[in-house]
Formats: C-alpha cells, sequence, structure tokens
C-alpha cells in the first residue's frame, strides 16, 4: 500500500507531512514487530520487541497521531523485552483500522 488513501479526512495532519508520519510507523513495524491480532473488530494489538528507548519512542509517536487522528485510542503497555501497542477506534473507522492492520503487517514482514 504506497499511497495514503486510507487516511480518513477527518485526520488533521498536514497533506505534506502524512508521508513522513506513515515512514515512521513503517520503520517501527518493520524493525520491532513480533506480532499482529485483531482480537476485536475494532481493536489492532501489536507486539514490538522492546529495547533501550523503544517505549519512548512508541509513546512520541502515539501521542502524536493522537493529536492529529482522534478517532484512534492507543494504549501502550510495557513488559519485559516488550512493548504492546493496542489500537482501538470507533465503528466509523473501522476500514481505517483495517487498512493500518494491513500495512502494519506488510511493514513487518520486511524483518
Amino acid at each position: 500500500m504506497s499511497d495514503l488513501e486510507w487516511v480518513p479526512q477527518s485526520c488533521t495532519l498536514p497533506t505534506e507531512e502524512r508521508p513522513l508520519r506513515v515512514a515512521e510507523w513503517d520503520a517501527l513495524f518493520a524493525e520491532r514487530l513480533t506480532s499482529l491480532s485483531k482480537p476485536q473488530p475494532l481493536r489492532l494489538r501489536l507486539d514490538l520487541t522492546g529495547g533501550p528507548g523503544v517505549e519512548e519512542r512508541v509513546r512520541d509517536l502515539v501521542a502524536r497521531e493522537g493529536g492529529c487522528c482522534s478517532f484512534f485510542t492507543f494504549t501502550t503497555t510495557p513488559g519485559e523485552g516488550l512493548v504492546v501497542l493496542d489500537i482501538s477506534v470507533d465503528a466509523a473507522h473501522e476500514a481505517v483500522l483495517d487498512a493500518l492492520a494491513a500495512r502494519t503487517a506488510a511493514a513487518g514482514e520486511q524483518r
């Protein structure tokens, strides 16, 4: 998925900054994703390998993403050598979550 058509109009991040933000997420997933699951239709769970600065990196991205895409709810849970990131949306944004899951899986396959 090389284009950004899946990004909803409700995203307030300036259009020219979107590719940079997506690249940050893609890099995180390519480097750190160990598993992806969708325990509920409106929730995505990502397990990321931990390490120095990883939790802070995730929390920084989550804070910035939540500032422009308020339809996302992020929960970051650190664990032993792991950072779990839960991403939830409302029913109106289920397609966005599905697109994010597909993009995340593709980035994680680059590991």
